[in-house]
């Protein structure tokens, strides 16, 4: 006869877990993770419907990443309808894709309907094309031609990010007829904090807050409590620029119109924090030169992403070491120009990359244009100097000493001022001229200013090296 099964004295099973999904160190539990696990292996879909079914979207997400492959899908499919697909908007793209990919067009359709519009275009926007028809024409006419007009728009632009529910009211209501529209109107969306004013073409007239709808009397219009929306964002800017204006103007939301002026969806905050962690991630990324990975990613695509910047820093490192070859006698003569040449190259890359992602962000956020760009270049050539000079002193009262050669201790001194310079003076000209070509200076800046520190410091160093030691 089995054992009878231990309880908690709350009724709970012993083996769940106490307390919530997350360890001291904020990532899941090891607890949380084993018991998640058991329940897949054990097939218990009681269990991950109550387990599961109680956690918020992001929590969920953060579960699937942890989980590997083949227990992501398992868990889907015995969640089944009780699986909050919101939460796929929370993983990678890899992990959302190979989940989304294991299950029928059909459940995915069903699931969707559940889903804002917002969201349903981030599950949809990066299935195959002939998926997306197939799931799209299993929607009702309403849903799918929004979700239609909103995948029609490119990608990374406020149409991309709009949300297609929200409340429109024509001018001429009073805020009685407002108040009790939304009261028995079954589709609003779930939450908003603006109504917007449209005129018979669904030109956008206006906007009001709830607060304003709330202390005004029932009688009157809604033209008359109505502001004018001087922050509508084309449904066609680059989501980015929109996150801007949200900063810019501290907004929670904002209309987002067509070519036409006409109301076609809102843009929330909670989207635009997305956005903005997305684009923030996204600079760092290619500063590093590793593209769009993702830590969901196979070893194959991960070194796919990372060979092209690869074969170019190689390609430059050519370039620097064809400069040093051009000093190979005077090298042989003087050993100690071996040892110290990395450190001039180095100390200048360093001081160019400071310069570079300060300019790049600086580029994004749009704190730096053609008004204030002179002054910054001159306080970030100034800064390239002072620093030149300090840590010049600092390595060559070292290398002085270290090789018992005043003159050496002097070159290596004059080449880091010249390095650390031309260093800053790169590291601020090269994303400005980027940016002006239309190029992205997050992505090619670092290649072509590794490429200026190390062939300006070996030339350098190298190079008055060699005509101050001919000199004597």
């Amino acid at each position: 006869m089995s054992e009878p099964e231990t309880q908690a004295s709350d009724g709970t099973p012993a083996d769940a877990p106490e307390q919530g999904i997350y360890g001291e160190d904020g990532v899941i539990s090891a607890t949380f993770l084993a018991h998640i696990g058991a329940s897949i292996a054990d097939r218990d879909t009681l269990a991950l419907k109550e387990d599961v079914g109680r956690l918020h979207q992001s929590e969920i997400g953060d579960l699937l990443e942890a989980l590997m492959p083949e227990q992501r899908r398992a868990l889907v499919q015995l969640m089944g309808e009780e699986f909050d697909f919101t939460a796929l908007t929370e993983v990678d793209d890899t992990i959302r894709l190979d989940i989304v990919g294991g299950l029928p067009n059909a459940q995915i359709a069903q699931a969707l309907q559940q889903l804002d519009s917002d969201d349903a275009v981030y599950i949809l926007e990066d299935l195959a094309q002939e998926d997306q028809d197939e799931i799209l024409a299993r929607l009702p006419f309403t849903e799918r031609v929004r979700l239609r007009r909103s995948l029609g728009y490119p990608e990374e632009t406020a149409g991309r990010r709009m949300q297609t529910e929200f409340v429109a009211v024509p001018p001429f209501w009073t805020v009685g007829q407002t108040i009790d529209y939304m009261r028995e109107d079954q589709n609003l969306p779930e939450t908003f904090s603006q109504i917007f004013v449209i005129d018979p073409t669904f030109r956008l007239v206006g906007a009001v807050d709830l607060d304003r709808i709330l202390r005004t009397q029932r009688a009157v219009k809604i033209e008359d409590v109505m502001r004018e929306t001087r922050h509508a964002i084309p449904a066609t800017m680059d989501q980015e620029e929109a996150a801007q204006i949200f900063e810019q103007y501290d907004l929670l939301s904002a209309a987002v119109v067509d070519e036409n002026e006409r109301l076609v969806g809102v843009l929330t905050i909670d989207d635009v924090v997305d956005v903005i962690t997305q684009e923030a991630e996204e600079d760092l990324m290619r500063m590093g030169g590793v593209g769009d990975e993702e830590l969901s990613d196979t070893v194959l695509a991960a070194s796919r992403s990372r060979v092209p910047w690869l074969m170019v820093n190689l390609v430059t490192a050519f370039l620097a070491a064809s400069v040093i070859s051009l000093f190979e006698g005077t090298i042989q003569q003087i050993v100690a120009l071996a040892v110290l040449m990395p450190i001039v190259a180095g100390m200048g890359g360093n001081a160019g990359s400071q310069t570079m992602t300060v300019t790049v962000r600086a580029l994004a956020t749009r704190d730096l244009d053609i008004y204030n760009a002179g002054r910054i270049i001159r306080r970030e050539m100034g800064v390239g100097l002072l620093n030149g000079i300090i840590f010049a002193t600092l390595i060559g009262l070292i290398a002085g000493i270290w090789f018992e050669d005043v003159n050496l201790g002097a070159i290596i001194a004059t080449a880091m001022i010249i390095n650390m310079f031309v260093a800053a003076t790169a590291g601020i000209l090269i994303p400005l001229l980027l940016d002006r070509l239309g190029a992205d200076p997050a992505v090619a800046s670092s290649v072509f200013l590794t490429t200026v520190t190390d062939v300006v410091g070996f030339f350098a160093f190298l190079g008055l090296a060699t005509w101050w030691f001919g000199l004597l």
